[in-house]
């Protein structure tokens, strides 16, 4: 170690084996100590430097398996990903098929079809990929959000239906453009329901401004109580709402609109530990997102407050109960940490979402939309937009991963 005598260098005038005179104690050192010194620096520095890049990278515990890869099974590319998972523990992916490009619902030209694949092994390997609604030439079967009744032992889907070049802007107040539809399955995906028609509770046909009602994309839920609750928003004007239903699914309201979210579209829910509900909303031009809080089921919700500073774009928001841990109720919530649409992190709550105190790296790629699910095993598990929107990607977040023991 720098500072060590050397056993050569106990008496003043002695030479060492290279025949280099050594340094007497309390004696100014010599060059080949300084040279000793220096190397010891610099290793340490280069070990350093080595260290910093490595805590900088992708968590090697991580593991990314591909489900949708834009070019394959006739489609051009995936997008719009959610996730779910079944009551037998079985993992159900959703996307948008976009047969001939990247352009959203109603695009010109444009044909999406709604599709699954599901995972029986924890996300290891996933099925052939199978399509739960192709509508038609140039139509759009879109925007999936997905919850599971958990008394039914029901998955259910909700999403949109766009007649040929009819999308968010295009769609034509107080007309089927776009229609607001449900499906269930009761045998954990294999097979579905007929579609449920939502359009009339899902948009005012009175109002001659409301063009278009979309879903999520992802986070539905159901709370404590039974009840189901998607998020919702709306355009024009821009605003974010709820549909629920407390017969589990049998019959639909309309909650009032989130006041003070400037521009709110795309939106996920959580039940806080208390109860609550809170709806994490995507901004228009803010550098953050809005929140905001609904004490009684989703039907009314408190004045909006900033949330989570992230570029625009579909984030994801999920409690995890961790079983006898102290910590207890935890809420994740995903999104490109940017600057724009790259390096997916995981943000981790400990006070029911006032505050996101921890931060983890998921991967420092290009990074869009995304969902969470909680696991049959009590893991977390994240559906993304990855690449560029050239994959679909499913990534486990273990309990350890999310303790940051691993």
């Amino acid at each position: 170690m720098p500072g060590r005598a050397r056993e050569d260098s106990a008496f003043p005038g002695k030479r060492n084996a290279r025949g280099l005179e050594a340094a007497a104690p309390h004696q100014e050192a010599q060059p080949e100590l300084e040279e000793d010194t220096m190397m010891r620096l610099f290793v340490f520095c280069a070990l350093l430097f080595v260290f910093q890049i490595a805590a900088g990278s992708e968590p090697k515990a991580l593991k990314h398996v591909d489900v949708f890869v834009s070019g394959q099974d006739g489609y051009s590319a995936y997008r719009i990903p959610a996730v779910e998972t079944a009551p037998d523990g079985t993992i159900l992916a959703f996307a948008e098929a976009r047969k001939y490009n990247l352009s959203d619902p109603g695009g010109k030209g444009q044909e999406i079809d709604l599709v699954l694949k599901r995972s029986t092994d924890g996300g290891r390997t996933w099925s052939p990929m199978t399509i739960i609604e192709h509508s038609g030439k140039f139509w759009s079967s879109a925007n999936p959000a997905t919850c599971v009744d958990r008394t039914r032992g029901r998955v259910w889907v909700f999403y949109l239906r766009c007649k040929p070049g009819r999308g968010t802007y295009a769609a034509r107040p107080g007309t089927e453009d776009v229609l607001n539809l449900a499906r269930y399955s009761d045998d954990n995906g294999a097979t579905w329901s007929e579609p449920i028609d939502l359009t009339k509770v899902a948009r005012d046909f009175s109002d001659s401004a409301w063009r278009i009602s979309v879903p999520g994309p992802g986070g539905a839920i159901q709370d404590r109580r039974g009840r189901l609750i998607v998020p919702m928003w709306r355009y024009a004007p821009w605003n974010a709402f709820v549909l629920i239903s407390e017969d589990h699914g049998r019959t639909w309201k309309r909650s009032s609109f989130v006041p003070g979210a400037e521009g709110a579209n795309e939106d996920q829910l959580v039940e806080l530990p208390n109860g609550n509900i809170l709806i994490d909303i995507r901004q228009r031009k803010s550098p953050h997102r809005w929140v905001s809080i609904s004490s009684d089921g989703g039907f009314t919700w408190s004045q909006a407050r900033p949330g989570q500073k992230v570029t625009p774009v579909c984030c994801a928001i999920e409690k995890l109960v961790l079983k006898g841990d102290k910590t207890g109720n935890l809420i994740l919530w995903t999104g490109p940490k940017g600057p724009g649409r790259k390096k997916l992190v995981v943000r981790i709550s400990y006070d029911g979402a006032k505050s996101f105190s921890r931060e983890l790296l998921i991967s420092e790629e290009p990074a869009a939309y995304s969902d969470l699910t909680v696991l049959k095993d009590g893991d977390a598990a994240v559906l993304w937009e990855r690449g560029n929107y050239r994959f679909i990607t499913f990534t486990r977040l273990s309990k350890r991963f999310l303790a940051g023991t691993q």
